[in-house]
């Protein structure tokens, strides 16, 4: 059958939509192109340089906390690669153990412990009400001014210390043999992977539940095993030492690091228990009844058939969470820490390259928001109950 031609005419819906696509993205450029080249010429009448020329240039600055190698006389460019890899550093580590967090309170709401259901609820409430910013301040505050003086800092088996000048304990030195190692946790992750999809594969066909955890936590750990013994076995550890005036040794995290990090956890997870226990409020209560008939324990009906079908509400609202939380780690100039706002504020200062800066800062948290978002609509796709 030969195919048939597309008919490009006013009148087909198709075509119309098109066209007001177009007409929409040309009058969003001319827009684009109009305020940039308004801009541009009102710098130009003041005498205001313009440009990311300045990338280049020396920075100048020091930086408390880094994640890569930075002096002050590399380029403004790596000042704000630091910042980003700070931002991202907090934003990770927030949303695991926020979701970590989240999820056992929002759980605990429907806890048949009165103790545990009014913890959980006072938590809610208490976290949730009270700004992010006095939050910040709080914990940094209870970090520099509480704690004891890096002198007498509390000390768990002189290995773990914490004191007003951060929190230290024990890291392996690099060496050749860790990369076999985290080849081997990679290669474990994979085959902890192609088990589940297994076990759920036969579980549609057949009804039976396998092994979904202890498998893989097993094969991790044995393809971490084998990559560290392959790998030459490396067991060199950098342990702290309580010195006359300071903690040396070993990796640490900074007051300001750890205020944040605590502050938007706890901030955050209180609105993820809330997504939690609506999610799995929506779920009918004939569900775990029949699951109850079925000779289910509370255990089983929640991670089995409750969990399951909350997914669909919790995810869309758990995506503004992690967006709201990678926001907020732009707070964190207020103590100090070098995010990329701190970094991006202090290059402003010295090139007075305003417009630049920002727009950086913009482009920054617009692609991890971006990024997050692509994630979250990926997974939620992922997990969504396919209607028959």
């Amino acid at each position: 059958m030969p195919r048939r031609k597309r008919q490009w005419s006013l009148r087909s819906r198709a075509v119309r939509g098109l066209l007001y696509q177009a007409l929409a993205l040309l009058a969003v450029a001319g827009a684009v192109w109009f305020l940039a080249h308004n801009t541009q010429q009102n710098m130009q009448v003041r005498g205001i340089q313009s440009g990311f020329d300045f990338l280049g240039q020396a920075a100048g600055f020091d930086i408390g906390e880094t994640m890569i190698p930075y002096d002050p006389s590399q380029s403004y460019l790596r000042a704000i690669v630091v910042g980003v890899l700070n931002t991202l550093r907090v934003a990770v580590i927030g949303i695991v153990l926020a979701t970590l967090l989240g999820v056992l309170v929002g759980i605990g709401r429907f806890s048949r412990n009165a103790l545990v259901r009014g913890l959980c609820y006072g938590y809610v409430e208490l976290f949730r009400n009270v700004p992010i910013l006095l939050q910040l301040l709080m914990w940094y505050l209870l970090f520099v001014e509480v704690l004891p003086p890096p002198q007498t800092a509390w000390n768990l088996a002189d290995l773990f210390y914490l004191s007003k000048g951060g929190f230290s304990m024990p890291s392996p030195v690099w060496q050749p043999g860790h990369a076999w190692l985290a080849a081997g946790v990679v290669a474990g992750i994979l085959a902890g992977i192609w088990w589940r999809l297994r076990v759920q594969k036969v579980f549609e066909l057949t009804g039976y539940a396998g092994n979904r955890w202890g498998v893989p936590i097993v094969a991790v750990l044995a393809f971490a095993l084998l990559g560290w013994t392959l790998g030459g076995a490396p067991r060199d550890w950098a342990i702290p030492e309580q010195l006359a005036f300071m903690v040396d040794g070993g990796i640490s995290a900074t007051p300001e690091f750890m205020a944040v990090l605590v502050g938007l956890v706890m901030y955050t997870a209180s609105f993820i228990a809330e997504v939690v226990r609506g999610g799995i409020q929506s779920v009918s209560h004939g569900q775990t009844e029949a699951a109850g008939a079925l000779g289910l324990t509370r255990r089983m009906v929640m991670r089995l058939v409750v969990l399951p079908q909350a997914l669909r509400v919790i995810i869309p609202p758990l995506t503004n969470q992690y967006l709201n939380l990678t926001k907020n780690s732009s707070l964190a100039v207020a103590i100090g820490y070098p995010d990329v706002v701190s970094i991006a504020n202090t290059t402003l200062n010295q090139t007075g390259r305003a417009v630049e800066c920002i727009a950086i800062i913009m482009l920054v948290y617009l692609c991890t928001s971006l990024g997050t978002s692509a994630l979250m609509n990926w997974y939620n796709k992922r997990a969504a109950i396919k209607e028959r």
